[in-house]
């Protein structure tokens, strides 16, 4: 009895750093599952568990970022057209291919992210971001005052959205490990909006693999709604503090998330770990 209470306290703690950071959180919930011999889920179930749970990470922190006013809505739509097939496409892959060579693509890859997320220019301003050519000009006023103004080019939209969606389905990670810094260092957007825009986009992204796993039958309910009670309360405070956390310091925090991902994901998919 004792572990499943355990479930709502270690929800907490995710949902803290998850909504922090634009991320669904599934980098820590689905080792945990796997891992804690008390739960010790297959990997294709708690990763379908830890998806549903992502749902109401990401509707928890969306509200308290739509009171910030910092979520692109625009961008964050477009996005959502193609994660959401994506997601599909991702959780139903799960049980026709060999995800290991992938996984190990996908770890080495945060790696270079993470890589650029700490060697990234310093000196700029705080609402600042790399403008593009080609780009549509963007312009988001917050609920304190700061103004954030950046181009987004429109043509690699699909790519990155296809890329988030598969990746939230196959591997139970939400999808803002790749959409966070997709949009950031890919496109342009200040890693604040890219932040909230990312939890905007997992409230359709989690959705869409949420129920292609429950048609394969990988959840279980009872784990989900109990990590779901405590995540939306750890959800709400990380989105709170992320406001006050500069631009430089939260793409570190960031970074440091994609490594401890990208070794997790190394040690599982090289056979050392589960």
């Amino acid at each position: 009895m004792w572990d499943l209470l355990l479930l709502p306290v270690i929800a907490f703690s995710i949902g803290l750093v998850a909504a922090m950071l634009g991320i669904g959180g599934g980098v820590f919930m689905v080792p945990a599952l796997v891992l804690l011999p008390w739960y010790g889920l297959d990997p294709a179930v708690a990763s379908g568990t830890s998806l549903a749970a992502i749902i109401f990470t990401s509707l928890s922190s969306t509200f308290r970022y739509r009171k910030q006013k910092r979520i692109d809505y625009l961008l964050g739509l477009a996005l959502a057209s193609t994660t959401i097939p994506g997601a599909f496409l991702g959780s139903y892959s799960k049980s026709l291919i060999e995800t290991r060579l992938l996984g190990l693509i996908f770890a080495f890859f945060m790696i270079f992210v993470a890589a650029r997320m700490f060697i990234g220019k310093k000196g700029k301003d705080k609402n600042a971001a790399r403008k593009v050519k080609s780009g549509k000009t963007r312009e988001i006023t917050d609920s304190q005052g700061d103004t954030f103004t950046y181009s987004v080019d429109i043509r690699v939209i699909p790519f990155l959205g296809l890329a988030a969606g598969f990746s939230s389905g196959l591997l139970g990670i939400g999808g803002g490990a790749v959409l966070v810094p997709a949009m950031n260092l890919g496109i342009g957007v200040p890693i604040h909006i890219a932040v909230a825009t990312s939890m905007f986009i997992m409230i359709f992204t989690s959705m869409a693999g949420t129920l292609t796993n429950l048609w394969l039958n990988q959840i279980r309910l009872d784990y989900a709604l109990l990590l779901a009670a405590g995540i939306i309360f750890g959800a709400q405070l990380g989105a709170y503090h992320a406001a006050k956390v500069s631009a430089r310091n939260l793409q570190r925090m960031f970074g440091v998330i994609l490594i401890i991902v990208s070794i997790r994901m190394i040690l599982k998919f090289t056979s050392i770990m589960p």
